[in-house]
């Protein structure tokens, strides 16, 4: 019973393995690379969208707060 149960885990350790080296060549192939960078640049573009749009509701409400704008205008960014 101990046998069957350490010939079970060493499978599982090695399908792990072999998932792990395939994905290592995936990534090291060119393809790979362009993948990884695509979804850098992606993440990236994300972030500084995200930070414009909460600098510009900030500074909205700046300017609300100062009384240098009336109304917010939907031409503000």
């Amino acid at each position: 019973m101990k046998k069957l149960f350490w010939v079970g885990i060493g499978i599982g350790v090695g399908v792990l393995v072999a998932r792990k080296l395939n994905e290592a060549r995936d990534l090291a192939s060119a393809e790979g690379l362009n993948r990884t960078i695509g979804r850098f640049s992606d993440s990236l573009h994300e972030v500084a969208e995200a930070f414009r749009s909460g600098m510009n509701e900030r500074e909205t409400e700046l300017r609300l707060a100062l009384g240098l704008d009336e109304t917010p205008g939907p031409d503000h960014n």
